[in-house]
């Protein structure tokens, strides 16, 4: 069984003292946690409860400005790979379920990934929080923008691993509805 990042929606944000009450899957991505994952957890970012694991190993961010991001670099992606009917379809399903599982909150859920390596959980998701989404956030902004077209070319040339991950309605961790 593969460590995997989850991605989920939610209306409000959890805490120490519950979880939100309705939690929608969003995606789940193997051994990593993907540019798309880090993407949508880009707005707003905060670091929260995890509502899976114990420490406080979960981040939240802004549904709307996080899916408003992600849409803007698929579509600087796509024009270079206009003709890449499998990149569209992947687009196309990814579009759909962010706006079926709409919500105002994002909760990415890093235990199985951060929990790979001997360092502390805790220290990694505050390295992930403050360094790691930032500098995605800020990559990404520049390829829109026009000014960052050797790391948008590394994007396109690898989109399968930064977009493809696995998007249902139910996840490995889901929640009762």
């Amino acid at each position: 069984m593969a460590n995997r990042s989850y991605l989920y929606s939610a209306d409000s944000i959890p805490t120490e003292a519950e979880i939100p009450r309705r939690i929608r899957c969003i995606s789940e991505h193997n051994w990593d946690i993907p540019l798309a994952h880090k993407l949508m957890a880009g707005r707003g970012t905060t670091i929260v409860p995890s509502m899976i694991w114990n420490p406080p190993i979960g981040i939240a961010a802004d549904y709307a400005g996080g899916a408003a991001l992600l849409l803007d670099l698929l579509r600087a992606v796509g024009k270079g790979l206009e003709d890449d009917a499998e990149f569209a379809e992947c687009v196309a399903r990814t579009t759909a379920h962010l706006d079926k599982q709409q919500a105002a909150y994002f909760v990415l859920e890093t235990g199985e990934i951060v929990s790979m390596t001997d360092d502390d959980p805790a220290a990694s998701v505050r390295r992930l929080a403050s360094e790691d989404i930032p500098d995605a956030v800020a990559e990404a902004e520049a390829a829109i923008a026009g000014r960052n077209e050797d790391w948008l070319a590394s994007v396109r040339a690898d989109w399968q691993r930064h977009f493809a991950s696995f998007y249902s309605e139910a996840l490995y961790f889901s929640f009762p509805g």
